[in-house]
């Protein structure tokens, strides 16, 4: 539409217009505002719920696993024949044990030089079949695996089988170019009572490679008498005497009462070794959950205590064009304050965690509750219940008895009907208050990427949205009228100002 500008009147139409719009703007402009503060609230529920799930996480990962507190120090008098660590001994444990053999895996090379002086040459001539190999050899039990098939192709080398061999089977081959000889170690260690550790199965191996059937025939004949020299050895188990029973394993690293022995070396007498609580590191899980802990109850306080600047509206878009950019900056910083102000959840959730905290843990003997381990609540009323750590007590209650402590976060209520209890550990229990609560503020403002249908705030911004669409198109229709109405006073006046001119003429 062509707008007629002022030339008749001599008024500015454009700026008449925009005058009169701005007034009819207001509410327009008040349901933006609206609509920005939706944002920004449902913005910061949003923050909220990712500091909570950052608390929970903590909370499982850390106090709520018992792997966190049965870390241990174990002190091995002879650290070069063997190393222990703990795996899932919840106590303490000592003891003496003798190194009489480590395990070994057997071997096998060929008796001979090999057909294939060059590792990279195809392996079959032009036109010939495929042809199928065989490896079966001891598992990481003790025992024989199943058998693997390796298909030798036209396109294969001696190196493109090696290859096949060592990512497909439980053997480890080797070709050295220098002496023309192979060589198969098995992956795991171990005598096989059944017989060989290793079997080979194709004229490959026994034409081409030169190697023996299996590792037994690569250290003894038929008749069971050793070959000298030998072309391989047998698997062996560790043989070793623990706490004075003498027992064997296929490998050299086992488990033995929950903890994981090593062995390196024999030893001509026995070795020592005992456990106790890894202190620093049970007492870095347990700071790490209070300094968390600390920071989502500050993160809570200061959020629904914000002063609200009610004066202080989201700016529109005109209103910024007028103001500098640190101007800007700092009006929306009142105007972002206190979207949560008094929020009810997260007041709630704040009760419900300082009572779950505070509650002693029943059914419990001796360490029931937190101020046991040295951890209270801070002096000052205004830290909103924070926590504060009396390292000396919790290192002593740590070296006592660190399962008790795990017990103390994590004793499972024996009604086990997902109701919170007195006999509930206070992990479990802080971990139902933030995700009932993380619940009621997903209800209220959704997840990243969730569709606005889904949650209340989301269904007020699609509500406001559909207002505002609906403002506009009406603004776009006054507007319409009021330079189609200025338009025509403007024709008017200069049909009168025409007019004028011709009477002039005419009395001239």
């Amino acid at each position: 539409m062509v707008r007629v500008s002022g030339l008749a009147s001599g008024m500015d139409i454009d700026e008449l217009v925009k005058s009169m719009m701005q007034a009819a703007r207001v509410p327009m402009d008040k349901l933006t505002q609206k609509k920005t503060y939706s944002e920004w609230q449902r913005d910061d529920y949003r923050s909220m719920n990712t500091a909570l799930l950052e608390l929970d996480t903590l909370i499982r990962d850390g106090v709520g696993k018992q792997a966190s507190f049965i870390k241990k120090t174990v002190t091995v008098s002879n650290p070069n024949a063997l190393s222990i660590k703990n795996v899932n001994s919840t106590s303490d444990f000592s003891g003496t044990i003798v190194v009489k053999n480590l395990a070994t895996a057997a071997t096998m090379q060929s008796n001979d030089k090999t057909t294939i002086s060059d590792p990279t040459a195809k392996l079959l001539a032009a036109n010939s079949t495929e042809e199928i190999i065989k490896i079966r050899s001891i598992n990481k039990d003790g025992v024989l695996g199943e058998e693997i098939e390796v298909k030798i192709t036209a396109d294969d080398t001696l190196d493109s089988i090696i290859q096949k061999i060592n990512s497909t089977t439980d053997v480890t081959a080797f070709y050295d170019k220098n002496t023309q000889r192979m060589s198969f170690t098995a992956k795991h260690s171990g005598d096989n009572p059944d017989g060989p550790e290793i079997i080979l199965t194709g004229d490959f191996f026994t034409n081409k490679l030169r190697m023996d059937a299996n590792s037994d025939l690569a250290v003894k004949d038929a008749g069971g008498n050793p070959i000298s020299p030998p072309r391989g050895s047998i698997g062996q188990n560790a043989t070793v005497v623990y706490n004075g029973l003498e027992i064997n394993r296929n490998s050299n690293t086992f488990t033995l009462n929950g903890a994981e022995f090593t062995l390196k070396d024999k030893t001509d007498g026995p070795v020592t070794f005992s456990s106790t609580a890894d202190v620093d590191a049970i007492l870095d899980t347990v700071t790490k959950f209070v300094t968390k802990y600390n920071e989502v109850i500050a993160k809570i306080k200061d959020k629904t205590g914000e002063s609200k600047y009610r004066s202080f509206t989201p700016l529109t878009a005109e209103q910024k064009k007028a103001m500098t950019e640190d101007e800007v900056k700092l009006w929306e910083e009142k105007a972002k304050s206190g979207t949560l102000k008094n929020d009810s959840t997260l007041k709630s959730l704040l009760t419900t965690m300082r009572s779950s905290l505070y509650t002693s843990v029943s059914g419990l003997n001796g360490t029931d509750s937190l101020s046991k381990l040295g951890i209270t609540t801070t002096s000052n009323y205004l830290d909103g219940g924070k926590l504060t750590i009396d390292e000396e007590k919790l290192r002593a209650a740590i070296s006592e008895d660190p399962n008790a402590i795990y017990n103390l976060f994590m004793k499972e209520d024996s009604k086990k009907d997902g109701s919170e209890t007195g006999e509930m550990g206070i992990a479990r229990r802080l971990r139902a208050n933030l995700k009932a609560s993380m619940a009621t503020i997903t209800e209220q403002a959704g997840r990243a990427g969730s569709l606005n249908n889904n949650f209340t705030i989301g269904k007020s911004l699609n509500s406001l949205e559909t207002r505002i669409s609906a403002f506009e198109a009406k603004l776009m229709k006054l507007e319409t009228r009021y330079y189609n109405q200025f338009t025509a006073m403007e024709k008017a006046i200069q049909r009168a100002n025409s007019q004028s001119a011709s009477l002039m003429q005419y009395f001239s």
